[in-house]
């Protein structure tokens, strides 16, 4: 295979990118870490493999295959891991990969959590990115990485999505609450809206650049869990005390994703409340937001 498309990291979002690169016509690599991660991708429209993106030889053996690869996307994940690890998935497997494969350009997925505020302020890609979390610092290096190869950098509010969305989980399993009074703003992405986004990034008409990947319609959380209360005639959530040690940090802050519209991009799902039927059709299990 000569793969036109590479998708490193080809999980929740990167599986669906793969398959819209598939449905245009395009041939797609998809790379995994596990034997797991491998199995469950058996029969999908695109080829797949094994690649440690942390491990030098691992990356060597695929060199032959994908090396000077017209597009990569570069949407790996930590799962759960720290700061030790943030650098050696995001910022030195960056690295390897591009020095190793030497893409034609690459699109590295990020995260708007390097965006710090908490004063409930509109942020654009010109604000700037301050993040409290070493690994907010992480990504902004490995952003940079990205930045320099002359690529482009998708910026991803919490993302959710089919059987993935952890504010309904909680708000349908009794563990909500509305932290602070709730009036902290929220700022999601459905999966399928972000694969579209990096898909379309990748487009040669499309200029390299950053670019924040977020819907139309930022709330705040009460909002939304009045929108499930309302959608599940249940009541709201008590009141509670902020959770100050979110993984993604503790924000509020408004996304715009004006200018990944201005370069064509339109949302599937402009608001949280328009997916909520479509969540409620599977279970809903775990999310990054």
């Amino acid at each position: 295979m000569n793969p036109e498309v590479l998708i490193i990291g080809c999980g929740f979002l990167g599986e669906a990118a793969a398959e819209l690169f598939s449905a245009r016509g395009k041939r797609v690599l998809g790379l995994v870490r596990g034997a797991d991660s491998l199995a469950s991708l058996v029969g999908k429209p695109f080829a797949s493999a094994a690649c440690d993106v942390t491990d030098n030889a691992s990356v060597a053996t695929l060199t032959p295959l994908v090396r000077h690869v017209p597009l990569a996307i570069y949407c790996v994940s930590s799962g759960r891991g720290g700061a030790e690890t943030y650098a050696a998935v995001y910022h030195d497997g960056l690295r390897r990969v591009l020095d190793s494969w030497n893409p034609g350009k690459i699109i590295f997925v990020s995260s708007t959590s390097v965006y710090g505020q908490t004063d409930g302020s509109w942020v654009t890609e010109e604000s700037p990115a301050i993040p409290d979390r070493v690994t907010g610092r992480i990504l902004l290096e490995a952003e940079q990485v990205a930045r320099a190869a002359g690529g482009s950098v998708a910026r991803l509010s919490g993302i959710y999505g089919p059987g993935r969305s952890v504010l309904l989980k909680k708000f349908l399993a009794g563990e909500a609450v509305l932290e602070d009074g709730g009036h902290r703003w929220i700022n999601q992405i459905h999966r399928d809206d972000a694969a579209a986004a990096v898909v379309h990034l990748g487009e040669a008409v499309v200029p390299a650049g950053l670019y924040n990947v977020s819907d139309n319609t930022p709330a705040t959380q009460r909002e939304v869990y009045g929108w499930m209360a309302e959608f599940l005639k249940r009541p709201l959530p008590g009141e509670g005390p902020a959770n100050l040690n979110r993984k993604r940090g503790w924000t509020s802050k408004r996304i715009s994703n004006a200018q990944l519209q201005t370069a064509g991009w339109i949302p599937q799902f402009p608001s949280y409340r328009d997916a909520l039927p479509h969540l409620l059709e599977g279970p809903a299990t775990s999310s990054l937001e």
